[in-house]
C-alpha cells in the first residue's frame, strides 16, 4: 500500500532531529511513498528537503499555537490530501493537532525524540488525541507512559542513521584545527545546550590530562553555552587541550578520525551522534542517561558512566585509550549493533508499519 504522509516539523535549526525528518522522509519517497516535507520557512531543513528533490511546503512557525502556521498548514492539508500526519517535535504536534481539525481526514502520528516529562495537561492531552505516538528509545516510552498515555498508543522505532563509508582527510581536518599528529582524540558531536553537558565533559579532559597528557578533545557544535565552555577551558588550563570546531557540514570526515567519541549528555532520547559513531566503528564512552544504554552496550560496545560525574567519564576515556586493541574489539562490536538495530533502512521500514496501522 502506497502512503500519502506529510512530515512536519517546526524547528529553526538543524539538529539530529531534523537530519532524522529528512532521513524518514528519502526513505519514503525510494519505496514509493508520497513524502512531503512540511517545515519552518528559511530553516536549514528547507533547503535540505529540497536539494533531496522532496516536495517541500514552507510553514511561518513561531513558537506553539501560532495561527498563521496552522492555517498554512489547514491549506496544505486540503490541497495535498495526506492519509497521515507524522509529527516530528512538540510545537509540531500542536499545530497539527489544530490544523487537522480545521482540516480533517488525516490520521496523526508523533514522534517523541527527547527524554523531558510531558509537561502540563495540555501536552498530555495533544499527545493522548494522536493515532499511535512513537518513541525512540523505551527509556522515553516508560517517561511517557508514566505522564498518561495509553500504552497501547505507543511505539518503539529506534532512530537510524545512513550506512556509508568515511570520507577522506579526517586527520588532515583535525591537523587544521590544531590537533598534532599521532594525538588520541576524545571526539563530541552536540549542540552546546545545557543537557548534553559538555561542562562534565570538559571537567573530565582535565583529569584525564593527568593520565594521557597528549589527548585532544574536539567538540563540534554550535550554541548558546559556547562562550561559557570556552570560560571553562581557559580556568582548567586546557586551552592547548580542547578545540571548538563549530558546526560542521564534514562529519563523515573527521568523526572516523577520532579515536574514542564521547557523549556526556545528563538527559537524552537516544543520541543519533552515537549512532553515526557506532556505524563508523568507534568505540564509544557516554553516560546513561535516557536511551543510551539501549545502544551503547557497557562492556561490548563501548563504556557507561553515570552522569554529571567528570572522574567516572575520565576513568573511562583513560581506559579505552590506553588499551589499543581492545578499542578496535569496541568499535566493532559498535559497527555490528548498528547494522543489527540502529540503520535509516530498519527504522524507515519500522516507521512505515506504524502509519500504515493508522492511515
Amino acid at each position: 500500500m502506497s502512503l500519502r504522509v506529510l512530515h512536519l516539523d517546526s524547528a529553526a535549526t538543524w539538529r539530529g532531529g531534523q537530519n532524522q525528518v529528512l532521513l524518514t522522509a528519502k526513505g519514503m519517497a525510494s519505496r514509493n511513498h508520497h513524502s512531503v516535507v512540511a517545515c519552518r520557512a528559511g530553516a536549514p531543513l528547507e533547503g535540505r528537503a529540497r536539494a533531496d528533490g522532496l516536495d517541500v511546503r514552507a510553514v511561518p512557525f513561531r513558537g506553539d499555537l501560532w495561527p498563521p502556521a496552522i492555517l498554512s498548514l489547514a491549506r496544505t492539508l486540503r490541497r495535498d490530501r495526506p492519509r497521515a500526519l507524522l509529527l516530528h517535535d512538540p510545537h509540531a504536534v500542536s499545530a497539527g493537532l489544530v490544523a487537522s481539525r480545521l482540516a480533517g481526514g488525516a490520521a496523526l502520528v508523533a514522534v517523541r525524540r527527547v527524554d523531558f516529562p510531558l509537561r502540563g495537561a495540555f501536552s498530555r492531552r495533544k499527545y493522548a488525541a494522536c493515532d499511535r505516538v512513537i518513541v525512540v528509545s523505551r527509556a522515553i516510552g516508560e517517561i511517557v507512559e508514566s505522564g498518561g498515555l495509553d500504552p497501547a498508543r505507543l511505539r518503539l522505532v529506534y532512530e537510524g542513521v545512513a550506512d556509508r563509508h568515511p570520507q577522506p582527510g579526517g586527520r588532515a581536518a583535525l591537523a587544521e584545527l590544531g590537533v598534532p599528529p599521532g594525538a588520541p582524540v576524545v571526539g563530541n558531536v552536540a549542540a552546546l545546550t545545557g543537557h548534553k553537558d559538555h561542562a562534565t565533559l570538559i571537567e573530565a579532559m582535565a583529569r584525564l590530562r593527568r593520565r594521557t597528557p597528549e589527548a585532544r578533545l574536539v567538540i563540534a557544535g554550535e550554541g548558546e553555552l559556547r562562550p561559557a565552555l570556552e570560560g571553562l577551558v581557559r580556568e582548567r588550563g586546557l586551552g592547548d587541550r580542547v578545540v571548538f570546531a563549530g558546526f560542521r557540514r564534514d562529519l563523515d570526515r573527521i568523526l572516523p578520525a577520532f579515536s574514542v567519541f564521547c557523549l556526556s549528555s545528563h538527559l537524552e532520547g537516544l543520541g543519533t551522534s552515537v549512532l553515526d559513531a557506532m556505524a563508523f566503528g568507534l568505540p564509544v564512552v557516554a553516560t546513561a542517561a535516557g536511551g543510551i544504554p539501549e545502544a551503547v552496550e557497557d562492556g561490548v560496545t563501548g563504556r557507561i558512566v553515570s552522569p554529571r560525574d567528570p572522574g567516572a567519564l575520565a576513568d573511562a576515556l583513560a581506559e579505552v585509550l590506553g588499551q589499543e586493541e581492545r578499542r578496535r574489539a569496541l568499535g566493532a562490536a559498535g559497527r555490528q549493533r548498528f547494522l543489527d538495530r540502529f540503520t535509516t533502512d530498519r527504522m524507515v521500514e519500522e516507521t512505515v508499519r506504524v502509519l500504515a496501522e493508522v492511515a
